[in-house]
Formats: C-alpha cells, structure tokens, sequence
C-alpha cells in the first residue's frame, strides 16, 4: 500500500491497519500538546497522531499502545524512520490491562466507535466490544497527571455520551471543537478535551472544506507544517 509524505515524516500504511485520515490529521494538529513532558496514545494505528504532536513538541516523550500486532509493528518501523524516533516508543499492549507508575500530561486517543462491521480491521480498531468510552475515559483519568489532558476525537452523535462519562469519572470539559466537513453543514466530529480539574470551557469551530474537495483557509493554515503539498486528500 502507498505511503503517505508529510513534510517531516512518512507513514508506512498496510490493509490491515487503518490509514491516514483526516480524523487523525485533525488531532494531531489540534490537540493541547503545549508544556506537556509525558504523552500517551492509546490505539496507534499507524503512529501519525504521536508523530505529529512529536513534531508539535520538540522534548516531549511519547508511548504508543495498540493491541493490534500488526499495527505496533508498523508503528515501530514508522517511529523509527522518523527524525523524532528517540522520543518515541511503542508497545503491544490492551488499554484495559495497561499498568503505569508514571503519569501522563496528555493521553491522545482516535477511540473505536463503529458498532457493528465485516471488516476484520473495524472489528479490532473500531468496535467497541474492544474499548468502549467507558473503560477509555476511566483508565486515562487513572493515568492523568495532575494538570493532564485527555484529548480524543469523536463522532459529534457521541458527544453527548461521552462527556457525561467523563463526568461520572471526573474528568471535566475544558475545550470542545466543534468540526464542520463542510461550511453550512452540520458538526461531523468533535475534538474534546479534559482535565481532573474543572476549567472555563474553551468552544470554537473548525471547518475542513470551504467547497467540495476544496480545503478551507483554516485547514490549510493549519496543516501547512504538515502536509507537502498546498491541496492534499487524504
């Protein structure tokens, strides 16, 4: 499967193993990475999202977790053909077993929320039989330093859900970005992040295309460290 070229990086892609979207490339570029010194990511896939924030962030160490072979394994070879690959590490590892004595400034997460699929790589990256946001949102307020982040993108129809289980686990809403496909249209994901203490409320918007298959100024502006060329799709 063809790679994919970012300015600073390449990703190594397999049929098996989710691909670059956009939904990753939005993370990793919005995602509150600032004065943060120890990073997890929970479900790798590919390693974009902790190359990207590695990228972001000159000092910080990353831990990438996935429970899928394959994906730790490309992830592996993906951190290390990287500039950042000293701050990088990848294990294989079940999110609901992980174990740590150290905690983390920001656990970064892309989290399963297809239901049901035929597709072998849905069932072990997107169904929620593997991770639900139940057991997502209460191992990372285990693991959150004191003034950590947890900082994950999801469909906006699961918002609603996913913040009042955070809530019940402590976590609190301190920023929401509210994503648009396109202008005009409905919210279509959300990037929403929380902290083990409660803050003002952040709120913006973002929208990724201004016209069919034409990316927004405030995407372009805000990928432009990342991808190679001016239009990309991914």
């Amino acid at each position: 499967m063809k790679s994919f070229k970012f300015k600073q990086f390449e990703i190594q892609q397999s049929k098996n193993v989710f691909r670059v979207g956009t939904d990753g490339v939005l993370l990793g570029s919005l995602a509150n990475v600032d004065s943060v010194s120890k990073v997890l990511e929970v479900g790798t896939g590919t390693g974009l999202i902790s190359l990207m924030l590695a990228q972001r962030n000159f000092s910080a160490k990353f831990l990438g977790i996935d429970i899928n072979e394959e994906a730790v394994n490309l992830t592996r070879s993906n951190f290390k053909n990287s500039p950042f690959y000293v701050r990088l590490k990848n294990i294989l590892q079940d999110f609901k077993a992980f174990q740590s004595e150290e905690k983390f400034d920001l656990i970064v997460s892309n989290p399963p929320y297809f239901e049901e699929s035929d597709s072998e790589k849905d069932k072990l990256a997107r169904q929620t039989v593997e991770l639900n946001f139940l057991q997502l949102v209460s191992k990372s307020s285990e693991l959150l330093s004191e003034n950590g982040i947890l900082s994950v993108i999801i469909p906006s129809e699961a918002g609603d859900d996913f913040m009042r289980i955070a809530h019940e686990n402590q976590l609190f809403l301190i920023r929401q970005v509210n994503i648009k496909g396109i202008e005009n249209s409905k919210v279509k994901r959300l990037i929403l992040e929380f902290s083990l203490t409660k803050k003002k409320v952040e709120e913006s918007e973002f929208i990724i295309e201004k016209s069919p298959r034409q990316y927004s100024d405030q995407y372009l502006e805000l990928t432009k460290e990342f991808h190679v060329f001016k239009e990309v799709r991914n």
